[in-house]
Formats: structure tokens, sequence, C-alpha cells
């Protein structure tokens, strides 16, 4: 990336010299003797600390050749979002890898749901002849009007005004300090436990994440705050969504996507405690349905668009960061493939992305791979000295979730 231009950044075509991204660490051979896991968790927290050389291609390769508790090896990938999104990134790695089922053939992605077009789709006007049809159609644009004008509103206020209360998961400099450092770690979740929440509840997967997440940020407030009020504090999260038409999605990858194609929308969830653990999907169901009969996503994606072709990427990455210091958490599903896959011959055990950079002091992102859903929380070390804690409230209330799931699927085939 060329910046001698006035300051702003273009491509630049160059050499590329492998020595300078494929970096194999010297590590500490009592660190990793001691704990491996946790050699690996310190060396890519250290990463978030390093600035990236802009005179060469931004993204390296660190190999730590040295087993954990997972598996033999450890590749870490980093690299400028500039590049290009989560699903971008996925559709480039999926091409390079192979099915471990059948090495001959391309891993294969998840289906896409029966949604083929935007979040919010315009539906066709009934016949004038048709009444009630007729009067349901025109309410619903009055609701998608209501709801977006309130949505702008509220937009408006937080580039102005509007911050989320402070509380532990907010930093306590308020997101003013550029770089923190991030600890990355993670846990894989079971596809078929949300499958099943999903389904009792009649929602999308999406929906369940969310909802998980609000009951595990809740468990971990009121355990480590000792606070007995269980009094609702409203929270926001920073939701990324994939412009990508859906229709568009590859269950075989052929081309890889380009560039950065990401909205975003404000989504409340609760800090509270619930008698029933399916309550918080259901809240996050409600939640997700509003913004579904809104045009906010498109709101911000033509805003943002606008502000970077006629003020420049510092305005529109400004606009972006105050989103951002004045909501409490970024979060973000990626879909990944559906079966296990192999790169250069080596079968890949688990995979995970997050990022670092941003004003929050934590960040969720979830991604599915084969039968399992990875979970990966970017934390500030300094705010989070337990974050395996935050780890083990997530799955412990999956648990929960599922377990209610199961009980409300039982007791509908009796009463059936």
């Amino acid at each position: 990336m060329d910046e001698s231009r006035g300051g702003k950044p273009r491509w630049v075509r160059t050499k590329v010299d492998l020595d300078d991204h494929i970096i194999v660490p010297r590590i500490d051979p009592a660190a990793v003797e001691c704990d491996p896991d946790k050699a690996v968790e310190d060396y890519v927290a250290s990463l978030s600390m390093l600035p990236m050389d802009r005179r060469r291609p931004l993204w390296e390769f660190h190999l730590l050749d040295f087993p954990t508790s997972e598996a033999t090896s450890t590749m870490v990938l980093r690299l400028h979002h500039s590049i290009g999104d989560g699903m971008s990134l996925m559709t480039l790695y999926v091409a390079s890898s192979r099915s471990t089922a059948d090495p001959a053939r391309l891993p294969t992605m998840p289906p896409p749901p029966r949604r083929t077009g935007e979040i919010y789709q315009l539906q066709p006007r009934p016949p004038l002849s048709s009444g009630k049809a007729l009067l349901a159609w025109v309410l619903s644009y009055l609701v998608l009007a209501w709801h977006t004008l309130v949505d702008c509103v509220l937009l408006a206020a937080t580039i102005l005004f509007l911050s989320d209360p402070r509380t532990m998961f907010v930093r306590s400099d308020g997101g003013l300090q550029a770089q923190h450092r991030k600890r990355f770690i993670h846990r894989n979740l079971s596809l078929d436990d949300v499958k099943l929440i999903k389904t009792a509840v009649k929602c999308t997967i999406n929906d369940v994440l969310v909802g998980v997440t609000s009951a595990a940020l809740s468990r971990y407030y009121f355990r480590v705050s000792g606070d007995i009020d269980t009094k609702r504090i409203c929270l926001r999260s920073f939701l990324l969504v994939n412009t990508r038409p859906v229709s568009c999605r590859q269950i075989n990858v052929t081309k890889v996507e380009k560039g950065n194609q990401l909205s975003s929308l404000i989504c409340p969830f609760h800090i509270a405690l619930h008698d029933d653990p399916l309550e918080h999907v259901r809240k996050a169901k409600r939640f997700m349905d509003r913004k579904k009969s809104s045009l906010e996503v498109a709101i911000i994606n033509v805003a943002g668009e606008f502000l970077v072709k006629y003020f420049g990427a510092k305005a529109g990455a400004s606009a972006l960061r105050l989103f951002m210091k004045r909501t409490t958490i970024i979060f973000s599903n990626v879909v990944g493939p559906a079966e296990k896959i192999t790169l250069c011959g080596h079968p890949v055990v688990s995979m995970g992305s997050s990022v670092y950079g941003q004003p929050q002091a934590l960040t969720v992102h979830y991604q599915n791979y084969g039968n399992t859903i990875n979970v990966t929380l970017a934390v500030d070390d300094k705010q989070f000295p337990d974050c395996h804690e935050l780890l083990d409230d997530l799955v412990e209330s999956i648990r929960l979730i599922k377990n209610a799931a199961g009980l409300r699927s039982i007791s509908s085939v009796h009463s059936n």
C-alpha cells in the first residue's frame, strides 16, 4: 500500500518475497512445555500490538510447529481488513483446500437459506380486489417506513451523543486509547445443539447465537458483579451484515469473492436473568424480526459509501469508529465449510476468525465448521483477566438453553 501521494493510500503492484510473509517464530521452549495452549494464546495476543509493514502486501502466515490440546500445529493468518471481509477470505480459504472425505474435490458450503434476496424484501402488490390482503400490504409498508424512521433517528443520536451505559463490558477509557492488547480465546460448540434450539423456538441460527451470547454475558455480569438486582440493563451490539445477495452463496466454491461488502445494524440486547433460559433466544428473535422490517442495513451501507466517495476513507472510518465507541460489543457470524477440510495435505481440526483494532473491549465471532460452531472472543487483556470464565459461561448457557428446548419439544410431543 502506497501512501506517498498526499497521504491518500492506494494499491500498487509489488514483488512478493515469501520470506517476508511466512514466519516461524521462536517461542520459549519452557513456556511451550508448561502450557502449549497458553503459549499460542500469548503469541497471537502479541501480534495485536505489532503494526503491519505497509510497504509489503498486508498478509502474513505464522506457523507454530508444536502440539497443543487440539492439534499437532497451529497456523495463524494475519491480514489487513482492506484485503477482504470474512466471506471473501472464507471463499479464498475454501478454494485453496480440499474435502477430507474426497481429496479430489473442493469442500462443500452449507446450502443458502430460503430467503434469496435482501434482509428486507419488497412484497408484490396483491390485486385491488383482494381486500384484507391489500390492506395488510399497505400496512406492511407503513410499518417499514416507521421502523426505518426510528432506526435513522437512533443512528443519528448514536453518532452525536447516545452511548451505552458504563458496565464491565465497556472500556474504562471509553475507547479513546488507540491500541489495546487483545487476547483471542475460542471454544467449539455443537451445531446440532444450535439447530435443536432453532427448531424449538422456530427462529434462525443467527437468532440462537445472539440469544446465547446475551445469556452468557448476563451470567458473567451477575456472577462477577455480585449484583442481586435482576433489573434489565439494555446494551447494544454492532452486528456486521454481509450485503452480498444470499442467492450468490456457493455450495461448491468456484469463484472467490473480492473485497469488503459489509454493512451493519445496531442490535439491542439485555443483561437480565430469566426463569426460562429460552427467553434470551425469544428476545433475540423479536429484535431481529424487528430489524428485518427496516431499511437500516441499506441506509448504513449507502451512507458509508457516500462518506467514503465524497469525503474520503478517513471520514468513513471516523463515522464507523463513533458507532463502535458508543456500542458495547461487535457481533459477527461467518459461514464456513459444511465438512472437514485439508489444506496442503494437512487435515484442519478447527478454525476460527476475529479482528483487532476496534474500540470495543469485547468482540464475539461465530463460524461454523463441519458439525461444530467455533466461537472466538477477542477481549482486552486488562479488562477481562478471567476471560476463560466468560467462555465457560457461554458453554453453560447453551447447555441450559438446549435442555430447555429439549424439554419443550418433549412436552409438545406428549400434548399432541
